[in-house]
């Protein structure tokens, strides 16, 4: 049985745990605002964006850019959005999971990764058999920037320019609720045209000043916007998870000290009951 200056001494270390795990829950909480303000704030753009590009596939000709061309699937470029940091639950590993079982799926095309966050980078340097092509880490250090996702996602659409990669598609949660993130694969290369509805009339536009001046503006625009969505639905996803799981372990610190603490009052009171009566019994037998 432990003596009460171990119990003691475990219940002030479980008390100092819960204090950080109260604090981290409350600096994600803050930041799980913020971050959700600017992915509902980013939504509307994005899905607009999608929208009218795939109104736009539907009616470009075959061959009028590359990022609407079609090539088939022999190689998949994946973009895997993970943290750089831990202790927000199961977020990184369902990411993780996600991507093997997402390269276990396509294994007749010849998948390659490119990994954002620490976490990521990590699980996949210990696993040689998959294929990094690059790894971004410290880019959620303070907030999101459009210039980070820009950058990335011209790294993956140089890549597909450059006929390395036949589709590419991205990996990341999609934040539903401080409770709930959905883990949410996107195809960003080519852009998918809409289902055309059965009798419908397609008809292409006008452009001005040209259909290469306009698409070769919109079409990596929208590259950039869909990275940058999946940027700040991760934040705030991971900002989620970790504010849930810091509850959850603050919750289960509470119950570990008042179960130690328990377990203290009956070591003392049993050390207690056995002196009364080693001193009983001494007294006895002084009389007999």
């Amino acid at each position: 049985m432990p003596s009460l200056r171990d119990i003691r001494r475990r219940i002030n270390s479980v008390k100092k745990t819960q204090q950080i795990t109260r604090a981290m829950k409350m600096v994600s909480a803050a930041k799980l605002q913020r971050a959700q303000e600017r992915v509902v704030a980013a939504r509307p753009y994005a899905n607009k964006m999608a929208e009218v590009l795939a109104n736009l596939a539907v009616r470009a000709k075959p061959g009028v850019h590359p990022l609407l061309e079609d090539r088939g699937q022999a190689r998949i470029l994946l973009l895997v959005i993970t943290a750089d940091k831990g202790l927000c639950g199961a977020f990184n590993s369902n990411l993780t999971r996600a991507a093997t079982q997402f390269v276990h799926e396509h294994r007749d095309s010849e998948v390659s990764l490119v990994v954002v966050g620490r976490k990521g980078r990590d699980f996949f340097r210990r696993r040689p058999e998959y294929r990094v092509r690059s790894t971004h880490v410290n880019l959620f250090q303070r907030t999101v920037a459009y210039e980070t996702a820009a950058k990335l996602a011209r790294e993956v659409t140089q890549v597909y320019l450059d006929g390395e990669t036949d589709r590419v598609f991205v990996l990341y949660n999609e934040f539903r609720s401080a409770l709930q993130q959905r883990l949410t694969t996107r195809q960003l290369i080519p852009i998918t045209p809409r289902p055309v509805a059965e009798g419908e009339l397609v008809v292409d536009y006008l452009y001005e000043p040209s259909v290469d001046a306009i698409l070769s503006a919109l079409l990596p625009r929208y590259v950039e916007v869909q990275v940058f969505r999946a940027l700040l639905e991760s934040v705030a996803s991971e900002h989620g998870a970790r504010m849930t799981a810091m509850d959850s372990a603050t919750s289960n610190a509470e119950e570990m000290i008042d179960r130690l603490t328990l377990t203290f009052n009956r070591t003392r009171q049993a050390a207690i009951t056995k002196e009364i009566i080693e001193v009983v019994s001494g007294a006895d037998a002084l009389k007999g």
